[in-house]
């Protein structure tokens, strides 16, 4: 396991996570998240990690599979209203997972 791979994998994450949802929070009424955070949620989430996988320059299928293995994880806190601890395990086994992947280039600007 790379232990570098898993702190970036998880500051990466877990920002662009942060910076979506106050967008989102900011963009769209509260109506909207009671009404798509079902299926807004996984796809941020989704989206965050494709996200990630680029910025750290890690392969894009394997990682999202990641996501989603995390994802359900944290899908048990969520059902005992406990979204945002959910969001951190989440994070925190997305970046387990991560830290094993091979990695290319990460994105250079």
């Amino acid at each position: 396991m790379d232990v570098p791979t898993l702190w970036r994998v998880a500051l990466v994450q877990f920002a662009a996570v942060a910076i979506l949802s106050i967008a989102l929070a900011l963009a769209l009424p509260h109506d909207f998240f009671d009404d798509w955070g079902a299926i807004a949620g996984p796809g941020a989430w989704m989206l965050c990690a494709a996200f990630t996988a680029r910025v750290l320059g890690l392969p894009l299928v394997p990682t999202l599979i990641g996501a989603v293995l995390a994802g359900l994880a944290s899908l048990v806190a969520v059902l005992i209203h406990l979204h945002w601890e959910g969001a951190v395990l989440a994070v925190g086994l997305f970046a387990l997972w991560c830290a094993r992947l091979p990695r290319a280039e990460p994105l250079s600007g």
